[in-house]
């Protein structure tokens, strides 16, 4: 509530204040005695102060009801914009009687604030996972994006970070509410100009909705984002509730289900196969302008360099389950042959009884291991995918430094994998599926190859780690880094193969995901790389009709296909 007193020398002068029952009082100059010059200039300063907060708290409404909720909207030209809640908003509290306005005034503002925090919600997943928050089913992503924070820029950052996070949270709720209290106030006091100013700004809002105007491609001049964002996260939660039903249908169909081990997998009896998930690895990098030329001649050289050793290549484009982040449901989603796309699926899948491509070699006789550099306490899953064996950072026997994220380079997984399992004699075929996290965000430091016969524990990797010294790189020098590390990691696959391949070693490469947004620019696809390499030319030949390019680059119009459907073509292509 604002109180104010105006001084006027030789005449009557007033303004309307609300009293503590908020009615409406005229305070003129006969009832103010005569007041030192002190307590003039501090009578105008308290008005100044006041007009500042009043000021403040527009600003603040106009924001929590104009800003997009999209991370590539965001301009300043995006605020320019009337909206019609508020305009609806002042004509209601000047037709309320003054016992409901307060309550109507502070309801409004605490949902307000709540819409803006949800706006903020949706701002943050739309620039890392592509997509808005998801009110029923992402709360759960919340902890491993804590966790993100805690491996990239340690304990005190994680802490934090969530401190602030629930600050700022109830900070924006209370100041909301506090903010349209002041000016449904401010909107009394001066009834007949906010009336004027509501039936303007009404007919802009009118005029700009007929004539299309904006001021930011996407973002119209007449604004109703507020209701819609309402609006779209309520039947959001419809859909959300239901989604639980709607997997159970899609995972009751498994045509695999009840196949005999000697009808799987046939193609590849005898094969070390493995599966490799390349993080961030996406079709912007392969494409984009900006990482192309330089990864595609990675690719290409790669290529030629397997095919002077024997190997031959096919690669095509898969449909990832998720965008900038979430690697655990991609990777859900092309062993299960299930759309995995949210915690909860992930969650039901894991406690079924889902044929796997992991339980298709474990059938099929081969022995099944998980090499998971990124994972650093246990993981139940695990018991679900049916690994013989699971290698993660607790028992990798790695010794040198940490690269931001990752905890080590994707070159000792790799060794590891050699040392430990496939350079055994007198063993049963190997399937063995490994995450190579070294272009994980957020590319703070890049390994280097090194002679395979030197990695021994990782100590030779001293010097190279930055630890948690930068946490992120510099502004100018992101795009760089993350181009930087998938050429990384393809030069070590190409390397590893080179260097350990044989006539029995088939290798599936894939990207998980795309990056963020801020790595691929807006409007990027959801499509991922996959590669399939092998020396046996029978097993290419099993694939041939995939329509795939040749080589370890997939063609532009190469065929794209949702990554739940692979897990049934690999095991049909291969099955006897």
């Amino acid at each position: 509530m604002l109180w104010g007193v105006a001084y006027a020398a030789g005449g009557r002068t007033w303004e309307d204040d609300l009293t503590t029952d908020s009615r409406l009082e005229r305070i003129t100059d006969e009832d103010v005695p005569a007041a030192a010059p002190e307590a003039g200039e501090r009578s105008r300063r308290r008005r100044v102060a006041a007009r500042a907060v009043t000021g403040a708290a527009f600003l603040l409404v106009l924001v929590a009801l104009v800003a997009p909720a999209e991370f590539a909207l965001l301009a300043p030209g995006a605020f320019a914009r009337v909206p019609i809640e508020g305009v609806a908003g002042v004509a209601l509290v000047l037709v309320l009687p003054a016992g409901a306005r307060r309550y109507a005034a502070g309801a409004a503002g605490a949902v307000l604030g709540l819409l803006l925090v949800l706006k903020v919600l949706d701002i943050g997943f739309d620039a890392v996972l592509v997509r808005p928050f998801d009110l029923v089913l992402d709360w759960p992503l919340l902890g491993p994006a804590v966790e993100f924070v805690k491996e990239s820029s340690g304990q005190a950052g994680a802490v934090a970070a969530v401190v602030l996070a629930v600050a700022l949270a109830v900070g924006v709720v209370v100041l909301t509410t506090l903010s349209t209290l002041r000016l449904s106030g401010v909107a009394v006091r001066h009834r007949r100009p906010a009336s004027w100013a509501a039936g303007v700004l009404g007919t802009v809002w009118l005029a700009c909705a007929v004539l299309g105007a904006q001021f930011v491609h996407g973002v119209p001049v007449a604004s109703r984002s507020a209701a819609v964002l309402a609006y779209d996260h309520a039947r959001q939660v419809r859909t959300s509730l239901n989604d639980r039903e709607e997997f159970a249908r899609a995972a009751a169909v498994d045509r695999f289900r009840d196949a005999p081990p000697d009808k799987l997998l046939t193609g590849l009896r005898g094969k070390d196969v493995v599966l490799a998930f390349v993080e961030s690895y996406g079709r912007s990098a392969v494409e984009s302008p900006q990482y192309a030329p330089q990864v595609g001649a990675v690719l290409d050289q790669g290529t030629r360099r397997l095919r002077e050793a024997g190997f031959s290549a096919r690669s095509g484009w898969l449909t990832s389950s998720t965008a900038g982040g979430g690697s655990w449901l991609a990777h859900a989603t092309l062993l299960s042959g299930l759309w995995v796309n949210n915690q909860q699926r992930y969650r039901a899948l894991v406690n079924s009884d889902r044929l796997t491509l992991n339980g298709a070699f474990h059938r099929a006789d081969s022995r099944t291991v998980a090499l998971m550099p990124a994972i650093t306490r246990a993981w139940p899953e695990a018991s679900f995918y049916g690994y013989d064996k699971v290698y993660d950072d607790r028992n990798l026997g790695y010794r040198g430094p940490r690269f931001s994220f990752a905890t080590m380079p994707d070159q000792y997984t790799l060794s590891t994998l050699q040392r430990t399992e496939l350079a055994k004699e007198d063993r049963a075929p190997v399937m063995a599926e490994t995450a190579l996290v070294s272009s994980h965000a957020p590319w703070a430091s890049v390994p280097r190859l090194v002679p395979w016969e030197q990695v021994g524990d990782g100590s030779i990797f001293d010097g190279m780690g930055k630890g948690y010294d930068a946490p992120w790189p510099a502004p100018g020098r992101i795009r760089a880094e993350y181009r930087a590390s998938i050429e990384y990691t393809l030069n070590t696959l190409v390397s590893y193969l080179e260097t350990y391949g044989g006539k029995d070693t088939v290798l599936v490469f894939l990207g998980d995901h795309q990056p963020a947004p801020l790595i691929t620019g807006p409007g990027a696809s959801r499509d991922v790389p996959i590669t399939i390499v092998a020396k046996d030319g029978a097993v290419l030949d099993r694939i041939s009709g995939w329509g795939w390019q040749d080589g370890l680059r997939p063609g532009r119009d190469t065929p794209v296909w949702p990554m739940s459907a692979f897990r049934d073509r690999f095991l049909t292509a291969f099955g006897g």
